[in-house]
């Protein structure tokens, strides 16, 4: 298995069996919803979670960057899981924050979470990015945006594999905005069939779904509801 690649709108995209997304002719890597600190957020609000997540975010970025060595990296908004986040980071994870920001091009997008992000761990901030005829942002703009890469929604899908409900963070588009998968530690899903999404799409989904060994396309006819949703309904039309 290999990673996914698509052209949309143009450009030559890789959808990165991490999460991540590579635009290959500007050589550019692109994160979203890494919600560093969501752990210790948990933490503070008595609920017993390991606040490690930051930690192995990081890691999992470091690995990335490594096999494709881009030029600039975008976070796409929510990068940080709230305000205070940032005075949770430890020093070795400023150290390492401030380490990718300083050896590449770094771009903070502005997310709901974190709509200030901290000044002094390096890098720009930015409403959002425009590379040619994409438009980056966290949230989606209302009405048609052709070209618009977000994240926001954690899409997830749902398939039956060997008998087995297998759930798996996405990538999905419909040929005109694309939607990233959260590459945070910590950070759950929505299912892409949910209702949330009939405002984002207009046309058929054409869904990426995360592999160990790479991303591979999945027709929308063999997506499933989740279990919980699926019940729910149910018992609504009893």
């Amino acid at each position: 298995m290999t990673d996914a690649s698509i052209i949309f709108q143009g450009e030559t995209l890789t959808l990165d069996r991490s999460g991540a997304l590579y635009v290959e002719a500007q050589n550019i890597l692109v994160f979203s919803d890494l919600h560093f600190e969501k752990g210790s957020s948990f933490v503070r609000r008595g609920l017993t979670l390991p606040p490690y997540d930051s930690r192995k975010t990081l890691s999992r970025m470091q690995e990335v960057i490594a096999r494709y060595r881009p030029q600039t990296i975008l976070a796409l908004g929510d990068s940080f899981h709230d305000n205070a986040a940032r005075e949770r980071l430890d020093d070795q994870e400023v150290a390492t924050i401030r380490a990718i920001t300083t050896a590449h091009d770094f771009i903070w997008v502005l997310g709901n979470h974190d709509p200030e992000p901290p000044e002094d761990l390096g890098g720009k901030i930015a409403g959002e990015v425009s590379l040619g005829g994409l438009m980056l942002r966290h949230e989606p703009e209302p009405g048609a945006a052709p070209g618009e890469i977000i994240g926001h929604f954690h899409p997830c899908a749902a398939i039956r594999s060997r008998g087995r409900h297998l759930r798996r963070p996405c990538f999905v588009t419909d040929g005109m905005r694309l939607v990233l998968p959260s590459f945070g530690a910590y950070t759950g899903g929505l299912n892409v069939l949910d209702d949330a999404f009939a405002p984002v799409f207009s046309g058929p989904l054409h869904v990426f779904l995360l592999g160990r060994e790479g991303s591979f396309k999945m027709s929308e006819k063999k997506l499933l509801p989740d279990r919980a949703s699926a019940f729910a309904q149910a018992n609504r039309a009893r």
